[in-house]
Protein backbone atom coordinates (compact mmCIF):
# COMPACT_ATOMS: atom_id res chain seq x y z
CA UNK A 1 0.00 0.00 0.00
CA UNK A 2 0.99 3.40 -0.78
CA UNK A 3 0.53 4.65 2.95
CA UNK A 4 3.15 2.14 4.14
CA UNK A 5 5.52 3.34 1.54
CA UNK A 6 5.45 7.06 2.26
CA UNK A 7 5.95 5.82 6.25
CA UNK A 8 8.69 3.50 4.86
CA UNK A 9 10.59 6.48 2.71
CA UNK A 10 10.17 8.18 6.46
CA UNK A 11 11.80 5.68 7.93
CA UNK A 12 14.70 5.95 5.59
CA UNK A 13 15.20 9.76 5.79
CA UNK A 14 15.79 9.50 9.74
CA UNK A 15 19.17 8.17 10.15
CA UNK A 16 20.47 10.56 6.74
CA UNK A 17 18.81 13.41 9.02
CA UNK A 18 20.72 12.12 12.04
CA UNK A 19 23.80 11.37 10.12
CA UNK A 20 23.72 15.20 8.83
CA UNK A 21 23.14 16.41 12.75
CA UNK A 22 26.41 15.49 13.71
CA UNK A 23 28.57 15.56 10.46
CA UNK A 24 27.06 19.09 9.69
CA UNK A 25 26.27 20.86 12.30
CA UNK A 26 29.53 19.58 14.32
CA UNK A 27 31.62 21.34 11.17
CA UNK A 28 30.22 24.48 12.22
CA UNK A 29 31.61 24.95 15.78
CA UNK A 30 35.96 24.60 15.02
CA UNK A 31 36.21 23.44 18.94
CA UNK A 32 33.85 20.35 18.22
CA UNK A 33 35.78 17.13 17.87
CA UNK A 34 34.45 14.00 16.56
CA UNK A 35 36.76 11.87 18.25
CA UNK A 36 36.16 13.72 21.83
CA UNK A 37 32.64 14.86 22.01
CA UNK A 38 29.49 13.24 22.01
CA UNK A 39 26.71 13.89 19.22
CA UNK A 40 24.36 14.89 21.94
CA UNK A 41 26.89 17.83 22.87
CA UNK A 42 25.66 19.83 19.53
CA UNK A 43 22.05 20.82 20.85
CA UNK A 44 22.96 20.89 24.61
CA UNK A 45 22.38 23.99 26.15
CA UNK A 46 24.60 27.06 25.08
CA UNK A 47 26.34 24.98 22.08
CA UNK A 48 26.73 27.27 19.05
CA UNK A 49 24.27 25.69 16.85
CA UNK A 50 22.22 24.26 19.34
CA UNK A 51 19.04 25.61 17.29
CA UNK A 52 20.12 23.97 14.52
CA UNK A 53 21.18 21.11 15.97
CA UNK A 54 18.49 20.80 17.82
CA UNK A 55 16.07 21.19 14.40
CA UNK A 56 17.59 18.03 12.80
CA UNK A 57 17.42 16.08 15.75
CA UNK A 58 13.51 16.28 16.32
CA UNK A 59 12.84 15.95 12.54
CA UNK A 60 15.01 12.79 12.51
CA UNK A 61 13.06 11.96 16.10
CA UNK A 62 9.52 12.76 14.51
CA UNK A 63 10.14 10.56 11.15
CA UNK A 64 10.82 7.42 12.97
CA UNK A 65 7.69 7.67 15.55
CA UNK A 66 6.07 8.24 12.40
CA UNK A 67 7.25 5.38 10.51
CA UNK A 68 6.78 2.87 13.68
CA UNK A 69 3.24 4.05 13.88
CA UNK A 70 2.70 2.31 10.66
CA UNK A 71 5.34 -0.54 11.18
CA UNK A 72 3.21 -3.83 12.29
CA UNK A 73 1.22 -3.51 9.37
CA UNK A 74 3.53 -2.83 7.48
CA UNK A 75 5.23 -5.84 7.83
CA UNK A 76 3.56 -8.92 6.36
CA UNK A 77 -0.19 -7.35 6.84
CA UNK A 78 0.34 -7.29 10.22
CA UNK A 79 1.21 -10.87 10.65
CA UNK A 80 2.18 -11.51 13.89
CA UNK A 81 3.50 -10.31 17.17
CA UNK A 82 2.75 -6.35 17.54
CA UNK A 83 5.74 -7.08 20.34
CA UNK A 84 8.40 -5.69 18.51
CA UNK A 85 6.55 -2.35 16.99
CA UNK A 86 5.47 -2.00 20.02
CA UNK A 87 8.67 -1.34 21.39
CA UNK A 88 10.14 0.55 18.48
CA UNK A 89 6.84 2.80 18.97
CA UNK A 90 7.89 3.13 22.62
CA UNK A 91 11.88 3.73 21.76
CA UNK A 92 11.19 6.13 19.30
CA UNK A 93 8.77 8.25 21.96
CA UNK A 94 11.83 8.60 24.39
CA UNK A 95 13.69 9.89 21.45
CA UNK A 96 11.08 12.79 20.94
CA UNK A 97 11.07 13.17 24.74
CA UNK A 98 14.89 14.00 24.78
CA UNK A 99 14.43 16.27 21.21
CA UNK A 100 12.27 18.48 22.52
CA UNK A 101 12.62 18.66 26.32
CA UNK A 102 15.98 17.05 27.66
CA UNK A 103 19.21 18.53 25.60
CA UNK A 104 22.31 18.05 27.94
CA UNK A 105 23.28 20.71 30.14
CA UNK A 106 25.86 23.70 29.07
CA UNK A 107 29.12 22.39 27.57
CA UNK A 108 27.52 18.74 27.40
CA UNK A 109 27.81 18.36 31.44
CA UNK A 110 25.04 16.29 33.36
CA UNK A 111 24.36 18.54 36.63
CA UNK A 112 20.37 19.03 36.67
CA UNK A 113 18.02 16.64 36.33
CA UNK A 114 17.29 17.55 32.68
CA UNK A 115 20.29 16.20 32.07
CA UNK A 116 19.91 13.30 33.95
CA UNK A 117 17.17 12.48 32.23
CA UNK A 118 18.86 12.63 28.77
CA UNK A 119 20.82 10.03 29.62
CA UNK A 120 18.50 7.97 31.32
CA UNK A 121 15.96 8.10 28.24
CA UNK A 122 18.99 7.95 25.31
CA UNK A 123 19.87 4.91 27.28
CA UNK A 124 16.11 3.19 28.16
CA UNK A 125 15.36 4.44 24.19
CA UNK A 126 18.62 2.34 23.05
CA UNK A 127 17.60 -1.12 24.97
CA UNK A 128 14.00 -1.08 23.79
CA UNK A 129 15.44 -0.65 20.05
CA UNK A 130 17.58 -3.70 20.77
CA UNK A 131 14.62 -5.56 22.87
CA UNK A 132 12.53 -4.80 19.19
CA UNK A 133 15.12 -6.21 16.98
CA UNK A 134 14.87 -9.47 18.98
CA UNK A 135 11.28 -9.73 18.57
CA UNK A 136 11.56 -9.11 14.83
CA UNK A 137 14.14 -11.96 14.78
CA UNK A 138 11.26 -14.18 16.52
CA UNK A 139 8.35 -12.86 14.49
CA UNK A 140 10.06 -13.03 11.24
CA UNK A 141 12.89 -15.72 11.22
CA UNK A 142 10.05 -18.19 9.34
CA UNK A 143 8.30 -15.92 7.10
CA UNK A 144 9.26 -15.89 3.27
CA UNK A 145 11.18 -12.90 2.45
CA UNK A 146 11.63 -11.47 5.65
CA UNK A 147 14.15 -14.65 6.69
CA UNK A 148 16.88 -13.29 5.77
CA UNK A 149 16.16 -9.75 7.65
CA UNK A 150 15.36 -11.37 10.80
CA UNK A 151 18.81 -12.74 11.08
CA UNK A 152 19.89 -9.21 10.16
CA UNK A 153 18.08 -8.49 13.21
CA UNK A 154 19.65 -10.46 15.43
CA UNK A 155 22.94 -9.75 14.44
CA UNK A 156 21.98 -5.68 14.81
CA UNK A 157 20.78 -6.47 18.13
CA UNK A 158 24.01 -7.93 19.66
CA UNK A 159 26.24 -5.45 18.00
CA UNK A 160 24.39 -3.12 18.80
CA UNK A 161 24.93 -3.96 22.55
CA UNK A 162 28.29 -5.13 22.56
CA UNK A 163 29.26 -1.64 20.99
CA UNK A 164 26.79 0.77 23.71
CA UNK A 165 28.39 -1.22 26.36
CA UNK A 166 32.05 -0.75 24.99
CA UNK A 167 30.68 3.55 24.68
CA UNK A 168 29.19 3.41 28.45
CA UNK A 169 32.61 2.27 29.55
CA UNK A 170 34.71 4.43 27.84
CA UNK A 171 31.80 7.16 28.49
CA UNK A 172 34.19 9.93 30.09
CA UNK A 173 37.25 9.16 27.88
CA UNK A 174 38.91 11.48 25.34
CA UNK A 175 37.03 9.19 22.64
CA UNK A 176 34.14 8.95 23.90
CA UNK A 177 32.89 11.18 20.63
CA UNK A 178 34.19 8.06 18.17
CA UNK A 179 33.15 5.18 20.09
CA UNK A 180 29.47 6.87 20.33
CA UNK A 181 29.50 7.09 16.27
CA UNK A 182 30.28 3.49 16.40
CA UNK A 183 27.94 2.47 18.74
CA UNK A 184 25.01 4.34 16.94
CA UNK A 185 25.46 3.31 13.20
CA UNK A 186 24.06 -0.11 13.75
CA UNK A 187 21.19 1.18 14.82
CA UNK A 188 20.98 3.42 12.25
CA UNK A 189 21.97 1.60 9.41
CA UNK A 190 19.12 -0.96 10.67
CA UNK A 191 16.48 1.79 10.61
CA UNK A 192 17.65 2.25 7.03
CA UNK A 193 17.04 -1.20 6.10
CA UNK A 194 13.49 -2.05 7.87
CA UNK A 195 12.54 1.11 6.25
CA UNK A 196 13.49 -0.08 2.82
CA UNK A 197 12.12 -3.86 3.39
CA UNK A 198 8.82 -2.26 4.08
CA UNK A 199 9.00 0.13 1.04
CA UNK A 200 10.11 -3.36 -0.74
CA UNK A 201 7.06 -5.96 0.47
CA UNK A 202 4.56 -2.74 0.06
Amino acid sequence: MIIFQILAIFGMLSPIVYTLLWVYCGSLDSNYSHIRDDISSLFAFGAPNRRLAQTFIIISSLLLFIFYLGLHEGINDGGGSITGPILFVISSILGVLVAFFFPLDEGGEIKTYRGKMHIILVVASGILTIAGMVALWLRLQSVPFWSAFATFSLISAIVSGILIIISGIFATGKYRGILERFGVTPYQVYYFILGLMVFLVN
